[in-house]
C-alpha cells in the first residue's frame, strides 16, 4: 500500500513539473525574459513529453496545466462577496483540463495522441477560448499557425517511434520564415497608463476624480501634440451616454484631438460595454461584439442563465451585443476596435478592412497575477495570425505597441 502510494505521489511530482514546464511561456513573459531558442527548446520538450507520458499522468498535467493557467480566473469573485467560490472555481478548472487532457490518452496508441492534442487546440470550454497550445511557441523561432503546430506534433512523434534525430528535420518546416513589415502609422498617439484598483473604480463617491483625471490627460496630450488619445476600458465607469454634461465636455474637445475611451451604454433597455469616439464633436460608439464567458454574460440555457444571475450577481443581466465589429476612421487611416477579451478570439478580424487594431482592457479585475502576461501572449498570437498592430491600453497592466512580427 505504501509503495503503491509512492507511486502515485511520484506520478503526481512529476506531473505537476511537466505543466509548469507547458506553463513556462507565460511566465516567462511576465518577469519580462525573452530567449527565442530557450522558448524554442521549452515548447518542444514540452510536446514531447506530452506525447510519452502515462494516461494517467496527462490527467494530472491537464489539472495542473489548467490551474497554473487560470488561477487568476478567481480574483474576481472577490469584487462580487464571493470568495468562498474561489477554492472551487479553481478545482472546476483543474478538472475540466484534467479531462480534457485524459481525452488525448484515452487510447494506447501514438497516432491517436497526436491527434487529440491537435484537437485539443480547437476546444473551448464554454467559448473561453485563452487555452492555446500555440502559445508555447509565440517567442521562438517557429510559427503559430495550425499547420505549424501539426508538423511540430508529427515530427515529434514520429522520432519517437523511430528514435532518430534525423527525423527531426521536418521541425524546419514550421520555422517561422515569414516576417511582415507593417508601417507605424504616421500619427501621433498616446496612451496614458491607469492604474486605478476595481475596488475603487466604480465607487460613485471617485466618480467625480476619475472624470477629473481623464480630462486632465486629454489636455495634457493637447498640450503635447498628440493627434489621438487612448483611455482604457470604462475609463469613464459609467453610463457615458447618460451624462450629457460629460458628452458634451468632450465633444468640444474632439475638436483639437480624437477621443477613443471606453465605457458603458445604456440604450432601448439594454446594457453595452463600450467603445467612444469624439472626432470633430461627433460620436461614434462601437458595442462590444464577444463577451466574456461569465464575466459578462453567462454561456448556459436560459433557466441556468438566470439563476446564476440572481444568486451571485445580484441579479445582473448580461450585457448585449453587436453584430459585427466596428472599424473608427481617424485622420485618414482605419483602426478596428476592440474590447478586451475580444482582441482575442478570431470572431472581432472578421472581415479586417486594416492593418491596426485599438484595443482597450481594464485588467484591474485579475492583478496582481499572470492574466496580463497571458493577454499580451494572445494578443501577440493574433498581431502574428492577422498581420496587425495593436495598440493596447489597459487598465493596471502596461500598455503596449503589439506587432505581428
Amino acid at each position: 500500500m505504501i509503495k503503491f502510494k509512492m507511486i502515485i505521489y511520484k506520478k503526481i511530482l512529476i506531473s505537476f513539473l511537466i505543466a509548469i514546464l507547458f506553463s513556462t511561456s507565460i511566465y516567462l513573459e511576465h518577469f519580462g525574459i525573452s530567449n527565442i531558442l530557450l522558448n524554442s527548446l521549452i515548447g518542444l520538450f514540452s510536446i514531447y513529453l506530452l506525447l510519452t507520458v502515462s494516461k494517467q499522468s496527462l490527467f494530472y498535467i491537464g489539472f495542473f496545466i489548467g490551474i497554473l493557467w487560470f488561477w487568476w480566473i478567481g480574483y474576481s469573485f472577490i469584487y462580487y462577496d464571493l470568495i468562498f467560490l474561489i477554492p472551487l472555481v479553481l478545482i472546476a478548472i483543474g478538472l475540466v483540463y484534467g479531462l480534457l487532457f485524459y481525452f488525448t490518452a484515452f487510447y494506447n496508441c501514438l497516432l491517436y495522441r497526436v491527434f487529440t492534442l491537435f484537437l485539443l487546440s480547437f476546444i473551448y470550454p464554454f467559448g473561453f477560448n485563452w487555452f492555446k497550445m500555440e502559445l508555447l511557441f509565440i517567442n521562438s523561432l517557429f510559427g503559430i499557425q495550425k499547420i505549424d503546430l501539426a508538423i511540430i506534433l508529427i515530427t515529434i512523434a514520429i522520432f519517437i517511434h523511430y528514435k532518430k534525430f534525423i527525423l527531426l528535420l521536418p521541425l524546419l518546416a514550421s520555422i517561422n520564415y515569414n516576417i511582415p513589415n507593417i508601417e507605424i502609422p504616421n500619427i501621433s498617439i498616446d496612451m496614458p497608463q491607469y492604474n486605478i484598483p476595481q475596488d475603487q473604480k466604480w465607487i460613485k463617491s471617485n466618480r467625480n476624480n476619475i472624470i477629473n483625471q481623464n480630462l486632465e490627460n486629454i489636455d495634457n496630450a493637447i498640450s503635447k501634440g498628440y493627434k489621438i488619445i487612448i483611455l482604457p476600458e470604462t475609463a469613464f465607469p459609467m453610463y457615458l451616454n447618460m451624462d450629457s454634461k460629460t458628452m458634451d465636455i468632450l465633444k468640444n474637445k474632439s475638436k483639437q484631438i480624437t477621443i477613443i475611451t471606453g465605457a458603458l451604454e445604456y440604450k432601448n433597455k439594454q446594457f453595452y460595454n463600450a467603445t467612444y469616439m469624439f472626432q470633430d464633436t461627433r460620436v461614434t460608439i462601437a458595442h462590444k461584439v464577444v463577451l466574456v464567458p461569465f464575466g459578462e454574460a453567462v454561456p448556459l440555457p436560459q433557466l441556468l442563465r438566470d439563476w446564476i444571475n440572481n444568486s451571485f450577481y445580484n441579479g445582473a443581466k448580461d450585457y448585449s451585443i453587436a453584430t459585427q465589429a466596428t472599424t473608427f476612421d481617424i485622420k485618414s487611416l482605419k483602426f478596428r476596435n476592440a474590447i478586451c477579451y475580444e482582441a482575442t478570439t478570431d470572431k472581432i478580424f472578421e472581415n479586417l478592412d486594416t492593418t491596426y487594431m485599438i484595443a482597450i482592457s481594464n485588467n484591474a479585475w485579475f492583478t496582481p497575477s499572470i492574466e496580463p502576461s497571458l493577454q499580451n501572449l494572445l494578443l501577440k498570437y493574433y498581431a502574428k495570425k492577422y498581420n496587425v498592430i495593436i495598440y493596447h491600453n489597459s487598465n493596471m497592466s502596461q500598455n503596449k505597441i503589439i506587432k505581428g512580427y
